[in-house]
């Protein structure tokens, strides 16, 4: 160990900087240079000394920092000793030959750095202009990449205000999170010097130099908001710009607290790994989240842009103005924000019926949370590098839905009430979850505490079983996993039921693992099999208890696994349409998750499916359909000869909804019908319906010719562009090159992303591993590679392979960002035999890292259920007699 190491290993692998010294106030001056694609800058940081030392320690990683630039100005000048990076633990520790002054002094480090290719820190975006390949500088923050830009204290907890000025090229538009208060030209250059801004995180920092057009509004309290685009865009930033105005409106009523800059802009990112960020008053966004174009646009991204802005809005108060103390809060940030997001597109779209499709959102919480390897809501974080991989459905989805269950629980007006006393209690500083619960039960006087913390402090959920015995109900809750077995968990749950109509309600909190209640004192009248035999097929019963239905409206995050007897009530309830939309939808993916878990058969399942034949609503079918490629892909492993009538039934399900639809969208339809249309139809090209592979071919090479988007709307062409790739092969690659054709001829990013997906649904390996090798091309941008790789069934070894011999670049290209756990489940996942788990672990034995660690045990895992899945439905009996009676009934 040299004497270096000696010196500064007491601030080696820590997960958190020492508090020597605290950040107050940052001066930052940046100068990219978007040619060399280098950046230079100073940084001056007010820092207040609390304890005697002779060190100060902050975050730094890939700069350059000269420690004859290094010096702390206090009572007197300090040039410092010694300067090292320590670039494992990205820290940089600087040395002085003397004790630092206790009180306020200024820290001043020059530095150096590279504008990157990885969509992280300080990083260069490519685009066109006027046929020119050209450079713009964008940062990317969260969550600890400020220190990749310049040298601060990179944890959320350590606010300060910031003093930001840029020069840059003076043709160049410069924005960074405040107003502009004074710019200098200087021949070629021009330096631009921003108000100094409120207290916030390093993470939220911003800064975007580029060429860009914009369009502008006001809100009605005066502030100024914008949306900037690529030259000859501007137009299509009108939607989100309308959208951001009124939820800017929405927000300050429903926080009692107003939004606090004076300006808000949002921009348009070419190469953006995530979806959006939400940079306090210059939120970024990948095109595909901000652009709306009223002629290439689905009914689909028109909704995306509108949930995205208001969940980058909403963190402008819930993770900016009031910031998580640490990441282990994050969900704090995530999970408010994404339900928030759902409340404002409610208000602003009721015709979305935007709540039916939050469901999804809880879906994949669920299903990410029925894992051995999930974790924890509250997820304990220990290095910087662990931090990636919890942005994941657990944070967001998990976190947006126990949210919704708790406001369900307490009351829409107490929960507001509360969430505005929250923002003012903390509003410009940091808080921990039980910050939020102490207010929460300051306004509603319930256990709050208790009762969350069995839900963000542990990890699963339970599955709540309900039987009916000796005239009671009774109910039992288990800690459900999808691998089939059971965790010992235990929660507070949220019990709401109904009985025979909606009119008909109790509730009560299930606290121990079981509960037997009365049937004639809590639903007031007495039950037996025979009302059973009065509902009939037509869901109708003299009897008001035809059927019970726990988690009404499915606020609750748990699944309910009923007995038979209350199973064939429901299945007939649906058939009958006596049922909502979310509880459809509940019911059915529950009975797909025990199916999968192996808690009940596939022939069950299929069964129930077969109760949606005359289904309407989006969110039910959509998830149907959802499932129904899962189910498809399982009966081939598990029993191909089925496959066939497999595929019949699922068209002979999705038929009435296609046909009642048809091709053309009505006059005044619905954006849910126009949305539902494209995904039926994708379904029917899936599962080889001639008469839509026919029509969508049609359809498509007609739209070669002129682009004619009367023939092949944006809703429709995912369906055509999937048809024509289920026709492609190494003899016949004459749809897969006009595909091509189609995106190399586009420059709307929706679109890109459309054809990369529908790519990945060919069936011929060789072509699979064509597409493959295009998405690592140059023609292809970084961030969009993902789209691509949920290849088809026949190409999953293919894609195998390639990622083996691929992984170096991969991983090279990646680094330790987010987007490359995403390969990672998506090639490792669909796989569904113990060998291949072997296999992938095997392989990555040599390759996992810190921030891939989680995502490789998830996915392993996956291929273990799928792999007990199949085994589990090749012991079932009945299971060919059922899908041959499905496949050919009469509808």
């Amino acid at each position: 160990m040299d004497q270096n190491q000696s010196k500064y290993c007491e601030f080696k692998g820590q997960p958190r900087l020492p508090k020597f010294a605290i950040p107050k106030r940052y001066d930052l001056k940046l100068k990219p240079d978007l040619v060399t694609c280098k950046f230079t800058g100073v940084v001056a940081v007010t820092v207040d000394v609390v304890a005697d030392t002779k060190f100060i320690v902050l975050n730094a990683a890939e700069l350059s920092v000269d420690p004859k630039f290094v010096q702390f100005k206090g009572p007197k000048v300090l040039e410092a000793l010694e300067v090292e990076l320590v670039q494992e633990d990205e820290i940089l520790v600087v040395e002085f030959g003397e004790s630092l002054p206790i009180g306020v002094g200024v820290l001043s480090i020059a530095f150096q750095g590279t504008l990157n290719d990885r969509m992280k820190g300080f990083y260069r975006s490519t685009y066109e202009h006027n046929g020119e390949k050209k450079n713009m500088a964008v940062t990317q923050f969260e969550p600890a990449d400020a220190r990749r830009c310049f040298p601060c204290w990179d944890e959320p907890a350590c606010k300060a205000t910031f003093k930001i000025t840029l020069e840059v090229p003076s043709e160049l538009v410069a924005l960074s999170n405040m107003p502009v208060i004074e710019e200098k030209v200087s021949n070629n250059l021009k330096t631009v010097y921003y108000e100094e801004s409120p207290i916030m995180s390093t993470y939220l920092v911003a800064v975007v130099v580029g060429l860009f057009d914009y369009v502008e509004d006001h809100t009605s309290d005066g502030v100024n908001v914008r949306v900037y685009c690529h030259v000859g865009k501007a137009n299509q930033g009108k939607f989100a710009l309308d959208v951001a105005v009124k939820t800017l409106g929405l927000y300050r009523e429903y926080f009692a607290v107003p939004y606090s800059l004076p300006k808000l802009d949002m921009v348009a990112i070419p190469d953006f790994a995530a979806g959006a960020m939400e940079n306090y008053g210059l939120v970024t966004y990948r095109e595909t989240a901000l652009l709306y174009d009223e002629k290439h646009s689905a009914a689909a991204n028109k909704q995306r842009v509108a949930i995205v802005v208001a969940h980058e809005l909403a963190h402008q108060w819930f993770g900016n103005l009031v910031t998580m103390e640490w990441w282990t809060h994050l969900w704090l940030n995530e999970g408010f924000a994404t339900w928030v997001s759902y409340l404002a597109a409610d208000s602003l779209f009721p015709e979305w019926k935007i709540w039916t499709q939050f469901l999804e959102e809880s879906t994949e919480g669920l299903r990410l949370d029925g894992l051995a390897e999930s974790h924890p809501i509250e997820v304990d974080i220990n290095h910087a590098s662990e931090i990636d991989e919890i942005f994941d459905a657990i944070s967001y989805r998990k976190g947006a839905a126990v949210i919704r269950m708790l406001q369900s629980y307490l009351g829409a007006e107490c929960f507001q009430r509360a969430l505005a006393s929250y923002i003012q209690r903390h509003a410009c500083s940091n808080a921990k979850t039980e910050d939020l619960w102490s207010v929460l039960e300051e306004a509603s006087d319930e256990p709050v505490n208790k009762l969350m913390n069995s839900w963000t402090k542990q990890k699963g959920y339970p599955v709540v079983s309900v039987k009916v015995k000796d005239q009671k109900l009774e109910f039992e809750q288990s800690q459900f996993l999808l691998s089939g077995s059971h965790g010992d968990g235990q929660w507070i749950v949220p019990i709401v039921l109904c009985y025979g109509s909606y009119e008909s309600r109790q509730s009560f909190l299930l606290q121990t693992k079981s509960e037997a209640l009365d049937i004639n004192e809590f639903l007031g009248f007495s039950i037996s099999k025979a009302s059973l035999m009065e509902t009939g097929k037509e869901g109708k019963s003299n009897s008001v208890c035809a059927w019970i239905k726990l988690n009404v409206d499915q606020t609750g995050f748990y699944r309910v696994k009923y007995d038979e007897d209350l199973s064939a009530r429901l299945r007939y309830a649906i058939e009958g349409k006596c049922l909502s939309t979310s509880d459809k939808y509940g019911i059915l993916d529950d009975s797909y998750a025990l199916c999968m878990a192996c808690q009940q058969s596939l022939t069950s399942l299929l069964t129930l499916m077969g109760a949606y034949r005359e289904e309407i609503d989006y969110a039910v079918l959509s998830n149907l359909i959802s499932m129904s490629y899962k189910v498809a892909r399982i009966a081939a492993d598990s029993a191909p000869a089925l496959l066939d009538n497999i595929k019949l039934f699922f068209i002979h399900l999705f038929q009435y909804s296609a046909e009642r639809l048809g091709w053309d969208p009505k006059h005044g339809e619905s954006h849910l019908d126009a949305m539902l249309r494209g995904e039926l139809l994708t379904a029917l090209a899936i599962f080889g319906h001639d008469a839509t592979l026919n029509e969508a071919s049609r359809r498509f090479h007609a739209f070669l010719d002129d682009r004619d988007t009367s023939v092949l709307r944006p809703d429709l062409r995912r369906a055509a562009y999937v048809a024509v790739m289920q026709n492609v092969s190494t003899s016949n690659k004459s749809g897969y090159e006009s595909l091509l054709r189609v995106y190399r001829e586009t420059d709307l990013s929706q679109e890109k992303t459309r054809i990369l997906g529908s790519l990945a649904s060919c069936r011929d390996p060789n072509i699979i591993l064509e597409i493959l090798n295009f998405l690592l091309s140059s023609e292809v941008r970084s961030q969009d590679v993902v789209f691509g790789l949920a290849v088809s069934r026949e190409g999953c070894e293919t894609a195998w392979k390639w990622l083996q011999n691929n992984w170096d670049h991969i991983s090279k290209t990646y680094g330790s960002g987010f987007l490359i756990t995403r390969f990672i489940s998506a090639v490792v996942s669909p796989f569904s035999s113990y060998e291949k788990a072997k296999e992938v672990e095997e392989f990555f034995a040599s390759r996992s890292k810190p921030y891939i660690a989680r995502t490789l045990k998830q996915s392993i895992e996956r291929v273990h259920i799928n792999t007990k899945w199949v085994q589990s439905i090749k012991n079932e009996k009945h299971l060919a007699e059922v899908v041959q009676e499905l496949a050919h009934r009469k509808y």
